[in-house]
């Protein structure tokens, strides 16, 4: 294995990681400034991450019947969601296995394998698309403890077909697997998949949805959380460390929250750029870039290495997954930046190619 590696971006247009390009305004800062700094630090967090879980619970419109699980980051549950389905099987029986369809976000195969358990991952289809009867003929073979379903799906950005998800989601309850909906980008996409649970809570009691703050805004207060029926929460609650949301995590999101239109906001200036971008991007040779329902833009040129070096070497960083697996031949990921940030972005691109 190697250490999650992140890009020095001193100096650089940083589109390489999938954040929200925009800041607090002024006024904010100086608000939140206050607010952490009358926080009591010397103590322990306390009951305020409760009033955290009902704001995030009436922020997504949970559904009746469901609890809700808080995370340093949308990671940490990734890697207690593992701990938790790690449980003994019998002599000559088969490890428990974590599923998911591939290429997709990284962190799902590597809690698996820190975790000891066996990842499988399903390629999709050369669209991008998942392969259906693929993902199901390996549920049933391998009755996997976790699926993982990323909606949108990292790197592709795309949201999944919703016969196939309801084949999948369906198939996976028979087996007796979790399924896990993954909406890190869902302040983008055009429509959530909590929208199918609440029609049907009941149907979909294995099916828990994780999301993060970091892409609503906060990349750097480090905020996830998972829902789901308050039974299997309150399995999943055993294995979560005490205290892992720290006091200024808390009060930054229960900020957020309070102030959840200047996000909004600012996710729809984003949907903006990332219409004007792909249609820039569309129009270059030898360029194809697919639609996307999050904050990034894959793309395919001729030469992936040559075009990332040359982006770089022009001061915008971007993430080139070219090797990550055999459907990404060639391919960069581009993060949606504000206007100026995509401009010099598009100018770069151009001399690069």
């Amino acid at each position: 294995m190697q250490a999650y590696a992140v890009q020095d971006a001193v100096g650089m247009v940083k589109l390489d990681a999938m954040e929200n390009p925009h800041r607090l305004p002024p006024d904010l800062q100086q608000k939140l400034g206050e607010r952490l700094g009358a926080l009591a630090l010397n103590r322990y967090p306390d009951g305020r991450v409760n009033d955290l879980r009902h704001a995030l619970a009436c922020y997504a419109h949970m559904p009746e019947g469901f609890d809700i699980m808080l995370g340093n980051g949308s990671d940490e549950l990734i890697g207690l969601l593992a701990m938790a389905c790690d449980v003994p099987v019998p002599d000559g029986g088969e490890k428990p296995a974590i599923l998911a369809p591939v290429p997709g976000f990284v962190m799902y195969a590597v809690s698996a394998a820190l975790q000891g358990l066996d990842f499988v991952g399903v390629p999709l289809d050369t669209d991008f698309e998942l392969d259906t009867p693929a993902m199901l003929r390996t549920i049933a073979q391998r009755k996997p403890a976790i699926i993982y379903l990323a909606y949108p799906n990292n790197p592709t950005a795309n949201l999944w077909d919703a016969n196939a998800m309801a084949q999948v989601v369906q198939a996976a309850g028979e087996a007796g697997s979790l399924v896990v909906i993954d909406e890190a980008y869902q302040p983008f996409a055009r429509g959530t998949y909590l929208d199918v649970v609440r029609q049907n809570p009941q149907q979909h009691a294995h099916v828990l949805l994780l999301r993060t703050l970091s892409k609503f805004g906060l990349a750097g207060v480090r905020l996830g959380y998972l829902m789901g029926a308050k039974a299997l929460i309150a399995e999943l609650d055993k294995v979560r460390p005490p205290y892992n949301v720290s006091v200024l995590n808390y009060e930054c999101a229960l900020f957020a929250l309070e102030h959840a239109e200047v996000f909004a906001a600012q996710a729809l200036d984003i949907r903006a750029q990332r219409a004007i971008l792909l249609e820039a991007l569309q129009a270059m040779s030898g360029v194809h870039a697919w639609q996307s329902d999050a904050n990034m833009i894959l793309v395919r040129v001729p030469d992936a290495q040559k075009t990332f070096d040359g982006l770089k070497s022009r001061g915008v960083l971007v993430k080139n997954v070219s090797k990550m697996h055999p459907l990404l031949a060639q391919c960069l990921r581009l993060t949606v930046g504000t206007h100026d940030e995509n401009t010099r972005l598009l100018a770069a691109f151009l001399e690069s190619l």
